[in-house]
């Protein structure tokens, strides 16, 4: 692997910094590519492109690399945004990080590379590659729980995979940092990056709502009590606590005092359903149905097989059997009850610390059904 022309994704933030510094120190031949992926409404009071290529600068300065930059506004529009939107306006809770790995970090970004001379990319994500004799390539959870990201990298073909680099798969982020400062990055306590990357630090609602006209309609209870009103289907999601504006209000269901939670869209009747009580059986699933599927190996594990799942980031591994699979769907049962499901976001698979791959939620299978009215 010595000698390797790998070309860096450098965001700015720490984990890319010490990504670079440890290719740098293993004799690679490295380069940085700051990526830009957002354009529209990109003000000062939202977006820190600008402050982040700086410190990606003083990173490639520090170490002594090259800093190419590259816009792929152009295509995270087309192959992330677009399809987010679509999403939300069906209802569903779409996952951008997942899209954007897919189709921006390692498609165009390999893509650009490679113009560069590139043999491999690298990123900052907290996962981990073994390569057997005959070439496959495992993806293994991260030696930090708390930052482990295979989740939104489970779409990953084994040509992406073969190609990419994650040199943080083996720390913790404390060592990170603490390499960072020992490096004399000026990003060593640089605040991580949280939520989605084109809305910022801003409302969710707001922003959406530049793209997408909410239609006002009624909350409902399962048995059809309305008890406030919504700005428009698809500014919620499922196990969603904040902005119903319900107040202590109780339902004829007799749960005073208990907070409300999303538990269902009725499209049809443009109405939101919500539940009293953070485990209401509204809330919980047995079972889920999920397309759109992405196999790491390239092939599903077989029907009966007893594994682990993940619905969302950052969930404890939630043991489950595969009922059933093919090209195009995947059932999963749960030993467990799961809790607020959401379709659009994903279901991610384990084989202890492997991660096998998984698909798009669909559909959840309420532990008790509570038909409308």
């Amino acid at each position: 692997m010595n000698g390797e022309r790998i070309v860096v994704g450098i965001s700015g933030g720490v984990d890319s910094a010490v990504t670079a510094r440890l290719l740098r120190e293993a004799g690679h031949d490295v380069h940085g590519l700051f990526m830009k992926n957002w354009e529209e409404d990109d003000t000062d009071s939202h977006c820190t492109a600008a402050d982040d290529l700086e410190d990606a600068r003083q990173v490639c300065e520090t170490l002594g690399i090259p800093l190419h930059q590259a816009n792929f506004a152009a295509e995270y529009r087309q192959t992330v945004f677009d399809y987010c939107l679509a999403e939300f306006r069906a209802g569903r809770t779409p996952n951008p990080d997942v899209l954007c790995n897919q189709h921006i970090k390692f498609r165009a970004f390999l893509d650009y590379a490679r113009r560069l001379g590139g043999q491999a990319v690298a990123t900052g994500h907290y996962a981990r590659l073994e390569t057997a004799g005959d070439g496959h390539v495992r993806l293994l959870k991260g030696a930090d729980p708390n930052k482990d990201q295979t989740y939104f990298l489970y779409r990953l073909s084994q040509e992406q995979l073969a190609v990419s680099r994650f040199p943080l798969g083996g720390l913790r982020k404390d060592a990170v940092r603490a390499m960072a400062a020992d490096a004399g990055f000026d990003n060593f306590d640089k605040k991580d990056s949280t939520g989605i990357c084109f809305i910022g630090e801003r409302d969710f609602r707001a922003f959406l709502a530049q793209y997408i006209q909410g239609r006002p309609g009624d909350i409902v209870t399962p048995d059809g009590e309305t008890v406030g009103s919504h700005h428009g289907l698809p500014f919620y999601t499922i196990g969603q606590r904040q902005g119903l504006n319900i107040g202590g209000r109780s339902g004829r269901s007799g749960r005073a005092g208990q907070p409300w939670y999303v538990a269902a869209k009725d499209l049809e009747r443009n109405r939101l359903i919500a539940v009293q009580g953070h485990d209401h059986p509204a809330l919980l699933c047995s079972d889920l149905e999920a397309g759109d599927l992405s196999w790491i190996s390239g092939a599903p594990p077989p029907p009966g097989t007893a594994c682990h799942a993940k619905t969302r980031y950052r969930q404890p591994d939630q043991a489950c059997v595969v009922e059933a699979v093919d090209e195009e769907r995947l059932r999963l049962r749960f030993h467990a009850p799961q809790r607020a499901v959401a379709p659009g976001q994903s279901v991610v698979l384990y084989n202890g610390e492997e991660c096998l791959g998984g698909g798009v939620i669909d559909r959840a299978l309420p532990v008790a059904e509570s038909p409308l009215r």
